[in-house]
């Protein structure tokens, strides 16, 4: 079966989150490099035929500026992926009868846990419905 984003494991989806924040990372990191490479190589000087002089406040400042958007970029980032997992935890149920919306199906429940979980369903009674319908129960095991 094949896998769509729902259908992933938590633990994959948070690599996947983790994936995108080092893209991030290096994004920025790329972005100091090339700001003090700047300064090192004279780009400015090469390419525009400006005069030469390396101003290294100019790259330190640029580098304070880079990290703050870097921290600004990264906490949002990471604030919107874990709610997008918090969300995706849900399983939204019809409240009368109890099917499972999954990829634009409503499907019973047994057939969703097949479908999604590749795990076999049984039926049962929890402790609560057991005392409330023992009676019944008793009743039909003696007819």
């Amino acid at each position: 079966m094949f896998q769509t984003e729902q259908t992933k494991p938590i633990e994959q989806r948070k690599e996947t989150s983790n994936g995108i924040l080092w893209v991030e990372a290096t994004a920025f990191s790329l972005l100091i490099i090339l700001s003090w490479l700047t300064e090192l190589f004279r780009f400015p000087h090469l390419v525009f035929g400006e005069p030469f002089t390396p101003n290294w406040t100019r790259a330190t400042l640029r580098t304070i500026v880079i990290l703050f958007i870097w921290l600004w970029v990264f906490l949002g980032t990471r604030k919107l992926l874990r709610r997008l997992h918090y969300l995706e935890e849900f399983v939204r149920v019809c409240s009368w009868c109890r099917k499972v919306s999954h990829e634009d199906e409503w499907l019973e429940m047994e057939s969703y846990f097949n479908s999604k979980f590749d795990t076999k369903t049984s039926h049962g009674m929890c402790p609560d419905c057991l005392q409330k319908h023992r009676e019944e129960i008793e009743a039909a095991v003696r007819a």
